[in-house]
């Protein structure tokens, strides 16, 4: 179960990149800046998911999950002002936001299974 959790988070975090260099890419250049942020937390999510993915050491995991569950604050923060300021449209906000949700899911999960592991050692 929590070998399909890990490759389903990876999953939906690779194509919720792809989702947002499509539905990002008309952003004004005077905003570029938060264009650019959102996909560098992306990134550094994409980043620590492999690599909580690769190690075995679960306390070291569920740090790293912690730190990816502020990434994943950071870029919903960023995707909110991005739509405050009418950067991106409600259809594009809400078609992110489902993507991230479906992220959040699968950490989730991911983490609260590492945690019930933990417990039975």
């Amino acid at each position: 179960m929590i070998k399909e959790e890990k490759f389903k988070v990876i999953q939906f975090t690779r194509e919720f990149i792809l989702r947002v260099d499509k539905e990002l890419d008309n952003f004004p250049r005077k905003d570029f800046e938060i264009k650019s942020r959102i996909r560098n937390n992306c990134f550094d999510l994409l980043e620590m998911l492999y690599e909580a993915n690769l190690i075995k050491d679960n306390n070291r995991k569920i740090e790293i999950l912690e730190k990816g569950f502020a990434k994943l604050k950071i870029i919903d923060f960023l995707l909110n002002l991005s739509y405050d300021k009418t950067l991106i449209t409600s259809k594009k906000y809400v078609k992110l936001g489902n993507k991230l949700n479906d992220i959040i899911m699968y950490m989730t999960g991911w983490l609260k299974t590492i945690k019930e592991i933990e417990k039975t050692m």
